[in-house]
């Protein structure tokens, strides 16, 4: 059992990154990079799957009181994201299509339910 006061909200964050990153590499991804950033703009995790960059916004909760941790992902978000993720690319001279997943987790005293939506967003 895993206690909702075991976490505090910085520790509940990097829990959920650690288990997105157990995540991808168990489905094959390659990861890069992990809280990289571009002057206030962050991504979480960057990995490579096959010839695609993949940008990955995670996002955990003790619960879905208030709806589903990826609902937090919004308008905003999306466009720092892809912001920084241009940042990425063209810092590392890449060149490759570019995905935005969210991996949404919540961890409480049922355990730890993890969900990957793949192209979350497109970007303009």
């Amino acid at each position: 059992m895993i206690s909702n006061t075991m976490y505090d909200s910085h520790e509940l964050g990097k829990r959920g990154e650690d288990l997105a990153v157990e995540y991808l590499i168990k489905l094959g991804y390659q990861i890069l990079e992990r809280n990289w950033r571009s002057g206030h703009k962050e991504i979480d995790i960057i990995a490579m799957k096959g010839d695609t960059l993949v940008a990955v916004e995670v996002k955990t909760r003790k619960s879905n009181t208030f709806g589903e941790p990826d609902i937090a992902v919004g308008v905003m978000k999306q466009r720092m994201l892809a912001w920084a993720a241009d940042a990425y690319v063209r810092y590392r001279n890449l060149d490759v299509e570019v995905r935005f997943d969210v991996i949404s987790i919540i961890i409480n005293e049922q355990g730890e339910h993890l969900e990957h939506i793949e192209d979350a967003f497109i970007t303009t």
